[in-house]
């Protein structure tokens, strides 16, 4: 027999996550993404299939008007170059003005030193910030040596915690860890988030789509991108278990993002 105090208190920890999938539903908040060529599609779908609105923004002469009205900014540096740099750096400049908080996902951060002072670049600048991304970008990023690949993490996500407190401290931001076990990291502690299936990093971009959603929950005051990592998380999971591989899990995961609901949360997310 389930025990009742275990259940309300997962009700407890899982209701501030509903609640903030409630207002995005509700506001459908504008995210402006800066986002890199190969996932702008999946990332918008996403966004759609949560309740926020995308738009893929990249252009400096209208990026003070988009950021006045927006709700949060993304930038996502996966195929940066020596023009997107600058029109990135001035986007979030103008986010600052307009109090917004900016998702930094630091796409093959320590692949390059270009992209490493990059990612620097942007997080140092940024004034509300939430870092994304995978063990080895959060461990190169915050200068310490770890193992990447292309864009691929070859480090698992508990052993970039500490290298996350220390980017929390330094840029009073909130760093959230994808992998098996995810981990979002703030100046209160961290969580661990134990759903996602092992088939999700087989589609690519799926990391660029959590930081996406991360943008629409930022958007409804939601900073530590938690509600976001644990909605992907438990959505996954269940695209997965629908799937017969990569390819359908990703019409699959759209779904599912759709449909997500309360008493699903509480059941399937694996939260501590």
């Amino acid at each position: 027999m389930p025990n009742p105090t275990a259940i309300e208190n997962t009700e407890t920890r899982i209701q501030p996550i509903v609640t903030a999938l409630d207002a995005v539903r509700q506001r459908k908040p504008l995210v402006v993404n800066i986002t890199n060529y190969v996932v702008m599609n999946n990332s918008a779908n996403a966004l759609l299939a949560i309740g926020a609105s995308p738009i893929m923004a990249h252009s400096r002469e209208e990026m003070s008007e988009m950021m006045s009205f927006s709700g949060a900014l993304v930038i996502n540096i996966g195929t940066l170059d020596s023009q997107w740099k600058p029109r990135m750096l001035f986007a979030v400049e103008q986010a600052n003005i307009s109090g917004k908080c900016v998702v930094l996902d630091p796409v093959g951060c320590g692949a390059s030193k270009f992209r490493t002072e990059a990612s620097r670049q942007i997080a140092q600048l940024a004034n509300k910030l939430i870092i994304r991304g995978n063990a080895s970008e959060i461990i190169a990023l915050a200068g310490e040596r770890g193992q990447s690949k292309g864009v691929d993490a070859l480090d698992e996500s508990e052993a970039a915690v500490g290298a996350a407190q220390h980017l929390v401290e330094a840029y009073q931001c909130s760093v959230v860890i994808s992998g098996s076990t995810d981990f979002v990291v703030t100046s209160k502690g961290q969580t661990q988030l134990r759903n996602g299936h092992a088939m999700m990093p087989y589609v690519t971009g799926m990391g660029c789509t959590l930081s996406a959603i991360v943008g629409a929950f930022a958007a409804v005051g939601e900073e530590t991108g938690l509600a976001a990592t644990a909605i992907l998380g438990v959505a996954g999971e269940i695209a997965a278990e629908q799937s017969k591989g990569p390819g359908s899990l990703q019409l699959n995961l759209l779904d599912a993002l759709y449909q997500l609901d309360e008493e699903t949360l509480i059941q399937r997310l694996k939260l501590s």
